[in-house]
């Protein structure tokens, strides 16, 4: 399953709701690395690496309800 994130230029990543692939590419790796790089389990850090990020940018709204 393939998700829909934007582009990252500047001007636009400040406006919009979705992280940009590669923000969440590197946090993803960043959260791969730090459980040990497991196999296996990319589609996991891709989707947790996208919620973290959606939560951090307060002005989402696709944010999750842990942090509502």
């Amino acid at each position: 399953m393939a998700l829909k994130v934007g582009p990252c230029s500047n001007s636009e990543k400040k406006r919009m709701a979705e992280p940009c692939k590669e923000d969440v590419e590197a946090r993803a790796y960043q959260l791969w690395e730090q459980a040990g790089r497991p196999e296996g389990r990319e589609n996991e850090f891709w989707y947790l690496a996208l919620q973290q990020l959606r939560n951090e940018d307060k002005s989402s709204s696709v944010r999750t309800p842990d942090t509502l």
